[in-house]
């Protein structure tokens, strides 16, 4: 018998009806959101928020681009689905476009539904080139949700799902702030951690590791730009044992870093590569695995052992056309470049002399951290690893009346605006932050 829902407000029903992802259903307060454009948002009651989330870091264009509207509705009209065994040119193109920003050697492209099955498809994809078992991930990492990449992540979302028998070994990457490693310079960080993975490599047995996985600039566990000379270090690793180099670029690809793929600007060239999220925006789910001449032509004879209904959908294919298009003419990627240099840095840097509550600023383009601490001298966060804490919640409660939308986690704001943001828009964000973090100053007990 159905049920009478008119009484009730448009919160009521999505808190009765809706299972929330990452939640206790029964805390929960969604923003009801009635629109979008730009960089603003709009909920249903009127109020409009900056939106210095790019909702989770990957709105890249930010909302309603009226260019990849357009391409989702002509698509709609023309072709809105078909199976995947079938060809059809939005499809192709979008391969051939991520192709030709990809690195030399890159062959083919394996469309996903997004990046959490990229991980899980990339994987397979190494263990049966290389007919080992093995992955390789940090600690500091996050790779999805699903039963191989969410064991493959290392911050505690992993803790209640991992099953413990999936083949993964973490080890710890670079991170001078919060070193592991004593070390007092990035040169040091970087010689450290690579001899900490080399021996975890070593202890571990080279011939049973497929492949090492890492985020090019590790993004929900804390925007760590990895230190010069870190990916060279191991990309030859994996070189000298067969080992399979995986990037993932779910959240820094196609512009977010100030690149088309962050490893570009660490001049690498990795044997496959996860996207998703900026690669149309998030308009309709899409992901997918960029993969070299060697690991196609393993298939070339071979049956792949994987596939999705879903796989490179039209509608999906045709908004990342559309997206890549708007990137190239538009000059977002060199946009979100001028901005993290010109503005977000010296921004942020000049935020961190006002308030001691901000231990540490990194990061590049538009994809910045701020690391929130009670005392810069031990550098203890101002929430504990894995948790909230009042001070957090009361930062976010400030952002919250500074319409500002922000992405955080832990004792982490992340500053992660679309990568069409304007100047001003930038500067107004950064405002809102500085008004925010005046409550945060109130928990700062160092000297």
């Amino acid at each position: 018998m159905a049920t009478d829902r008119s009484a009730l407000t448009s919160l009521e029903r999505e808190k009765a009806s809706v299972f929330h992802s990452w939640s206790a259903q029964g805390s929960i307060n969604p923003m009801m959101v009635k629109s979008a454009q730009g960089v603003y948002v709009t909920t249903e009651d009127g109020v409009t928020f900056l939106d210095f989330s790019s909702q989770l870091v990957n709105t890249n264009l930010g909302h309603q681009h009226p260019d990849v509207v357009r391409a989702i509705q002509e698509q709609a009209a023309t072709l809105a689905t078909i199976a995947p065994q079938h060809g059809y040119q939005s499809r192709y193109r979008a391969a051939e476009m991520i192709l030709d920003h990809s690195f030399e050697g890159a062959a083919k492209v394996f469309f996903t539904n997004g990046g959490t099955e990229a991980v899980e498809h990339a994987v397979r994809m190494a263990r049966l080139h290389t007919g080992r078992a093995k992955v390789l991930a940090t600690y500091r990492s996050y790779h999805g949700a699903t039963a191989t990449s969410i064991n493959l992540t290392g911050d505690p979302r992993r803790w209640p799902n991992d099953n413990g028998s999936s083949g993964v070994v973490h080890f710890f990457g670079p991170f001078l702030y919060r070193s592991v490693f004593h070390a007092t310079s990035e040169e040091e960080e970087c010689q450290r951690a690579l001899e900490s993975l080399e021996n975890t490599i070593l202890f571990e047995g080279p011939a049973t590791i497929a492949a090492v996985i890492l985020e090019t600039i590790p993004g929900t566990a804390g925007i760590m730009v990895p230190p010069t000379g870190y990916l060279q270090g191991v990309r030859e690793l994996c070189d000298r044992h067969g080992i399979i180099y995986i990037a993932d670029e779910v959240m820094c690809g196609f512009g977010r870093a100030g690149a088309w793929f962050a490893y570009q600007r660490h001049g690498v060239k990795p044997d496959l590569v996860t996207f998703a999220k900026g690669v149309n925006s998030g308009y309709v789910p899409l992901g997918g695995v960029v993969i070299n001449e060697a690991i196609s032509a393993t298939f070339n004879d071979r049956v792949y052992p994987g596939g999705l209904t879903y796989s490179g959908h039209p509608l999906a294919c045709a908004a990342a056309v559309a997206s890549m298009e708007v990137m190239e003419r538009e000059g977002v990627i060199e946009n979100a470049r001028r901005v993290g240099d010109d503005i977000l840095r010296p921004g942020l840097a000049a935020m961190a002399k006002k308030h001691r509550v901000i231990g540490d600023v990194r990061g590049l383009g538009v994809f910045f951290a701020l690391d929130l601490v009670s005392d810069r001298e031990s550098r203890e966060p101002l929430a504990p690893y894995g948790a909230s804490s009042p001070a957090m919640n009361e930062i976010l409660a400030a952002c919250r009346d500074e319409r500002l939308l922000v992405f955080a986690n832990f004792n982490r704001l992340h500053v992660v605006p679309p990568c069409t943001i304007t100047d001003d828009e930038a500067r107004d964000g950064l405002a809102r932050i500085d008004r925010a973090l005046q409550v945060g100053d109130r928990y700062y007990v160092g000297a």
